[in-house]
């Protein structure tokens, strides 16, 4: 029984345990089921959610590029109705110049014409011109009783008049305007090359002075009977003067070098004390062995300073002699150097070999360094020099010319000449006597005043202008022009000056009336 009621109970809760399980396995697909339709809704609810989207979107681009298409096509017709207006344009031009090109032949074919009959009637007017002529010619002989030759000659005589008048004129027109681009050339570059060239003022001596320590010195440097002195004097070929200055001796010599050589021989005496005539002559030898030296470190020295390279040493020395040679004053080596540095710029301004301008101008003065020895110009000698020392035909030429006693035939002669005038013009170079001053100007009037027509003449701007004012009564303008030229050329030939000279004629005409 109890097995029974055992089995009977589990079957019963077998078949519970089933349905339970079945109710809730069904429970679950029903769950999953209803999760699975909700699932597939809202997918289906978002796809048709996107598409929308897509479809808009698709919409849109399309839109986006029919606008774009539109405004291509409507670009492109734009152009294409530019194109076609120009294109029109361009056929209406032809059409018109078609049209132009035919009146013109038209009317070149009438001017043809209108020229052949024109040529026709020349022909027929020249043949009785001809004639006319030849007959008037018959009468004016026969009235005025002259050849056909002795008019000829009356005529040309008046030609000639009136071409002088014109020819006069017309070189005045010319010179001023070639004058004035020059000028202005010239000024800029001399201005600037001055501008950059510093150099001293003109210290002109012809005597050194050796400070004594004291007056009793003086007599030792006299010696006994003044055998000191005249062995100095012989030695040295200077003048020794002892006067009443207390502790000094002056020394005179127009030769520089020997009296460097005399005063550094007599101070180096005085700072030894043995002062006798066989110390004097073993001192100054010694001096001047220490002079040749110093002459060739000042020329080397002056050729580093202006860049000239390449040099000979005799040319050297001869430079570093220009350090005692003096010209109204002016130190031959300082205006050397000068030139030199002022020829450099302008052959620089002008596009030139600056370096081969520095050579000419501290080469052109070196024949001063040997013209007391040698007869000729220093010129001539500077340029026998540099030839003999193998320097280019080019500085010869220059060195030659620069004083203008030949030719120039380079822009570097005419330059030399240009700095070697502007170094010895400048204010302060050069001295100049009183008397020598007022010749030159009284030379200067005096040749203005040879000619004829001529009523006064002013000598001003210190020589360097001549003012001459002529009659004009006897003086037309156009002869004003000629007697200025005339004037420069007598200048050029019958006087020696630095620099250059400007003529100016003047002439005036004045109307004058007294109200009463």
């Amino acid at each position: 029984m109890f097995i029974v009621i055992y089995i009977a109970i589990a079957v019963l809760a077998t078949g519970a345990g089933y349905a339970l399980r079945k109710f809730v396995a069904e429970k679950k697909i029903q769950d999953a089921e209803s999760q699975a339709r909700h699932i597939l809704e809202q997918a289906k609810k978002e796809a048709q959610d996107r598409r929308r989207e897509v479809e808009l979107e698709a919409k849109d681009l399309m839109y986006r590029m029919r606008q774009d298409f539109e405004r291509e096509t409507k670009d492109r017709r734009q152009e294409i109705a530019n194109l076609e207006r120009r294109l029109s344009q361009k056929e209406e031009n032809i059409d018109r110049r078609l049209d132009l090109l035919e009146k013109k032949e038209k009317e070149i074919e009438a001017r043809h014409e209108t020229i052949k009959r024109q040529e026709d009637g020349l022909k027929q007017k020249d043949a009785q011109l001809v004639s006319l002529i030849a007959e008037e010619k018959e009468r004016l002989q026969k009235i005025s009783s002259l050849s056909a030759e002795e008019a000829k000659q009356i005529l040309l005589s008046r030609l000639s008049e009136e071409l002088n008048n014109e020819k006069a004129v017309l070189i005045k027109r010319q010179e001023e305007e070639l004058r004035s681009a020059a000028d202005k050339k010239a000024k800029e570059v001399i201005s600037l090359a001055i501008e950059r060239c510093a150099a001293e003022h003109a210290v002109e001596s012809t005597v050194s002075v050796v400070t004594l320590p004291n007056d009793e010195m003086k007599g030792r440097v006299i010696g006994r009977e003044g055998r000191n002195i005249r062995a100095l004097e012989m030695a040295t070929g200077v003048d020794v003067i002892i006067d009443d200055t207390p502790e000094a001796v002056t020394l005179s010599a127009f030769d520089t070098v020997r009296r460097e050589i005399a005063r550094l021989s007599l101070e180096k005496l005085i700072a030894d004390g043995r002062i006798h005539p066989g110390r004097i002559e073993e001192i100054v030898e010694k001096t001047k062995k220490e002079m040749d030296d110093k002459i060739r470190e000042e020329g080397e020295r002056v050729a580093f300073e202006a860049g000239v390279n390449g040099l000979h040493p005799e040319l050297i020395k001869l430079l570093g002699r220009l350090k005692y040679r003096t010209s109204f004053g002016q130190n031959a080596l300082q205006h050397s150097k000068e030139v030199s540095f002022l020829l450099g710029v302008m052959a620089s301004e002008l596009g030139m070999d600056f370096k081969l301008g520095r050579r000419i101008g501290l080469l052109h003065d070196v024949g001063k360094a040997v013209d007391h020895q040698v007869e000729g110009t220093h010129a001539k000698l500077g340029a026998d020099l540099a030839r003999k020392y193998n320097e280019a035909a080019e500085v010869v030429a220059a060195i030659e010319a620069h004083h203008e006693e030949v030719q120039p035939q380079s822009f570097f002669a005419v330059l030399a000449v240009a700095a070697d005038a502007i170094s010895a013009a400048r204010p302060g170079a050069r001295r100049e006597t009183l008397e020598t001053y007022i010749k030159r100007l009284e030379k200067l009037e005096s040749i203005a005043n040879l000619f004829k027509g001529v009523e006064k003449s002013f000598a001003i701007q210190a020589g360097r202008e001549i003012r001459v004012i002529v009659q004009p009564e006897k003086i037309a303008d156009s002869d004003a022009v000629n007697m200025a030229r005339e004037i420069r050329k007598k200048i050029e030939e019958g006087m020696e000056y630095p620099g250059q000279i400007k003529v100016t004629v003047i002439r005036e005409t004045r109307a004058i009336e007294y109200a009463k």
